[in-house]
């Protein structure tokens, strides 16, 4: 490890204890926070990370957070309802610039969520957390609003996998670990450079390009790297994360987006073949299934016409 990291480390890395939320209180002032939580087919557990980020953050006692904004990708389930029950203000993703045409993807979902949220800060967090607690966000909320240095947190924290601990960023430890160590080095201090709990400044957020599907983790992370500096980035530990996994089929497509989303940053050139082929049993042996590699990306918001507009307003 590069002796920069080692002391970005010591430096850049906290604990949800080291900031108690009173201290946090007393820095807010008039910085507004607004929480992101993009969605999809998530109503098992949505209502549940809404309803406590209400409870517990958005009350006259502590009025931390000042947005909760559940961006729904197109449920077909309950999600929206149950989401807008808890508490959330429910945006459907294709009614945001609906002059740009929505592709699948998460990235897109948090681009979008830029343009019809107003905090000074944006936490995103992912709505298929169990077991949530609140210190997912003032832990990544805290740094930002304590340190006028620092401009981008992730969160970190153990992934278990079942009750193996420690096993679940399977994607994180094979495909996005090794090309941060490779080729950002500087980025290796990250416990969890692909989780989708983190907080930024809005005007570090959209001064960036968002990959629109699974790459969007690791090209804000890299991205943030060049724009702000290692100093700026930062880390905080909130415990455990235990959330729903996929199966190693749809794990393969992530990490293919996530070696695309790399390997432009990269070379900035083109793509030879942006398409996975995968594998799967059906009565005629093993059959061939092709998946296109997500290669679009959104430009920084702030180049949008109808973002500019808003800010003037």
């Amino acid at each position: 490890m590069l002796e920069e990291v080692e002391r970005w480390l010591g430096r850049r890395s906290w604990s949800v204890a080291d900031r108690p939320l009173e201290r946090i209180l007393a820095a807010k002032r008039n910085t507004k926070v607004s929480v992101v939580l993009p969605a999809l087919n998530e109503e098992a557990t949505v209502g549940d990370i809404v309803a406590v980020i209400r409870r517990e953050l958005m009350t006259e006692a502590v009025p931390l957070v000042d947005e909760l904004v559940v961006i729904d990708s197109g449920s077909t389930d309950r999600t929206a309802e149950v989401a807008a029950a808890a508490g959330a203000r429910v945006v459907a993703r294709d009614s945001i610039l609906p002059r740009i045409p929505a592709v699948p993807g998460k990235g897109e979902v948090l681009w979008r969520s830029l343009m019809v949220t107003s905090g000074d800060v944006v936490c995103f967090v992912d709505a298929d957390l169990r077991d949530f607690s609140a210190d997912f966000v003032t832990g990544i909320v805290g740094p930002l609003l304590t340190d006028p240095d620092v401009d981008f947190v992730k969160a970190m924290y153990d992934r278990p996998f079942g009750d193996t601990p420690g096993q679940g960023g399977r994607v994180t430890e094979l495909v996005a670990r090794p090309l941060l160590n490779l080729h950002w080095p500087r980025l290796a201090g990250f416990v969890q450079p692909l989780g989708g709990e983190y907080a930024a400044r809005r005007s570090l957020l959209e001064r960036l390009p968002f990959p629109v599907g699974y790459g969007v983790e690791l090209g804000l992370l890299v991205d943030a790297l060049h724009t702000v500096g290692l100093d700026a980035l930062a880390q905080v530990d909130v415990g455990v994360r235990k959330h729903r996994h996929q199966d190693g089929q749809a794990l393969g497509r992530m990490a293919a987006a996530i070696y695309r989303t790399a390997q432009l940053r990269l070379s900035r050139g083109h793509l030879v073949r942006p398409r996975l082929t995968q594998f799967e049993r059906g009565r005629q042996g093993f059959e061939p299934r092709t998946y296109a590699v997500d290669t679009e990306e959104r430009p920084p918001m702030a180049e949008i016409t109808e973002y500019a507009r808003r800010r003037v307003a």
